[in-house]
């Protein structure tokens, strides 16, 4: 018996929530599985008051059941809205839009190291370029490194009527950093409470102006500063950036399984370092691994944005403050940032 209800489990976690990459039992819809000589009984708790929703997740139900067992298949329906509905909106009572902020984009990680703010530079220049207006706050408290990438110097940022924070606007995109407030050799050594609350200050209390899109550098993991944006503030789509290795990939599916479980829908995975293109004949050469990016991405149900090769003058242009699509806009690395761009810009309802 026990075996076949791990099988009977095993089976209902192969079928997907409708619109979502997650599985019904991470979910929590499956509350249990009976398993008796003649039947095989699930039970289902549904918060969700969409009647197709339900009928498609039982459908799928009785279907994977009857490719399974010759037994007969009762499935026993719940409805646990009215309390489910209670709990998120004590949950989320302050998930408010930013004002004048039409799209606030995440752009995560699962470990350090990977690219990430380079992605969300570039992605936010791109946009830019594209006629968007668009803010870019670095919410990497602990390290910062966005003024850097933008070549944003000894910035000391004024308030507006006593209130509101101005950001620096370079390259078309209105900043805001932690690092416009602190040394470049300075640890900030703070517990949660107080990334918190500067988050909520750069959310709420920076004279954005009229953005379409807010492109948010959130720290790599899953800790205080996530946790802060994924509460407060709706958001439109998050982004993964990964590198081919395992261990990258592994803490990606963290990152990605993070977003899903507070309904963030997540656009994609973009995977940096994936290659090097040889300088002199032009073949691709996979330093790390081939292919991991576009296998996490399927075994999660994310389209694979884009795949970002090694090229050592990316440092260099960095380092110096310059974003790659704004000094070279014709590159390789520009076409696919650009190519970026427009992804999201679909994905999420701006242009058709």
């Amino acid at each position: 018996m026990a075996d076949e209800k791990e099988k009977v489990s095993s089976a209902l976690k192969e079928i997907k929530y409708p619109g979502f990459s997650r599985d019904i039992v991470s979910f929590g819809i499956v509350k249990d599985v009976e398993i008796h000589s003649d039947c095989v009984k699930v039970h289902l708790g549904f918060t969700t008051s969409n009647d197709d929703v339900i009928e498609q997740i039982k459908n799928a139900v009785s279907k994977k059941m009857s490719a399974l067992t010759d037994k007969k298949i009762i499935l026993e329906v719940r409805r646990m809205q009215e309390k489910t509905v209670k709990e998120e909106a004590d949950v989320y009572a302050d998930r408010l839009p930013i004002p004048n902020v039409k799209y606030v984009l995440a752009i995560g990680s699962g470990k350090g190291g990977v690219g990430k703010t380079t992605v969300a530079v570039n992605l936010a220049v791109s946009l830019a370029k594209r006629n968007a207006s668009v803010g870019l706050l670095d919410a990497d408290i602990y390290g910062p490194n966005v003024s850097i990438m933008l070549g944003i110097n000894d910035y000391d940022p004024t308030v507006k009527e006593g209130t509101k924070l101005m950001p620096y606007n370079k390259y078309g995109i209105n900043v805001m950093s932690i690092g416009f407030f602190i040394s470049l050799d300075s640890p900030v050594i703070w517990r949660g409470p107080m990334v918190h609350r500067m988050l909520m200050q750069f959310l709420r209390n920076v004279e954005w102006g009229n953005l379409d899109f807010l492109v948010v550098d959130l720290p790599p993991g899953t800790g205080d500063a996530q946790l802060t944006l994924v509460q407060k503030v709706p958001i439109s789509g998050a982004i993964i950036v990964t590198t081919p290795q395992d261990v990258s990939l592994v803490d990606a599916r963290k990152g990605l399984k993070m977003f899903e479980s507070v309904n963030v829908p997540v656009l994609g995975i973009v995977e940096n370092m994936s290659y090097l293109q040889c300088p002199h004949c032009g073949r691709r050469i996979d330093v790390f691994r081939a292919g991991g990016g576009k296998r996490t991405a399927m075994e999660l149900g994310v389209p694979l944005l884009a795949e970002i090769p090694i090229d050592p003058n990316m440092s260099v242009i960095s380092d110096a403050g310059i974003p790659v699509v704004e000094s070279d806009s014709g590159s390789l690395h520009s076409k696919l940032f650009f190519s970026l761009a427009d992804q999201v810009m679909k994905k999420i309802g701006y242009i058709q």
